[in-house]
């Protein structure tokens, strides 16, 4: 079992590959991550949210705990998240982390998520989001596992 992350859009930039890559060395099962990079539509607006959502949909494995980071999500601390993952991985459920598209997501995928999480009230560039993500999943194994990497 593995966090498995889907993002809209182009390979990493190289300062976020490098940064992800910093963490993901970290990470252990069940919070290793693998990303699957989808491409942006061609289309615009409603028709390209519908399309990429459409490609979300069609990636995300029925019994998946599917995270979708949405500024219109809740804000939840670091702690909190620990224990949401933890609480997947132990009811067997691997979990889905997804990053849409420019256009966001359409309702169908916010109403297949378990956890619409909000990184903040401030809308972060997608490669941005990416790299937070890599430090939030290893920021919430170490907290998981009780090690001093979190300070509250």
């Amino acid at each position: 079992m593995a966090v498995r992350i889907l993002a809209v859009g182009k390979k990493h930039e190289s300062w976020v590959a490098e940064g992800v890559d910093r963490y993901e060395r970290r990470l252990r099962k069940p919070f290793d991550a693998s990303w699957q990079l989808l491409p942006h539509s061609a289309r615009e607006g409603d028709a390209a949210r519908a399309e990429e959502s459409d490609r979300i949909l069609a990636k995300a494995d029925r019994g998946a705990f599917l995270v979708l980071l949405d500024e219109r999500g809740r804000s939840i601390d670091s702690p909190e998240l620990a224990r949401t993952l933890q609480g997947a991985f132990d009811a067997g459920r691997p979990v889905l982390a997804v990053i849409g598209g420019s256009y966001g997501v359409d309702a169908r995928v916010r109403e297949r998520a378990d956890l619409v999480w909000s990184l903040s009230k401030l809308v972060f560039p997608h490669q941005l989001v990416r790299l937070i993500l890599a430090e939030q999943l290893y920021r919430a194994q170490e907290i998981a596992a009780g090690r001093p990497y979190h300070h509250v």
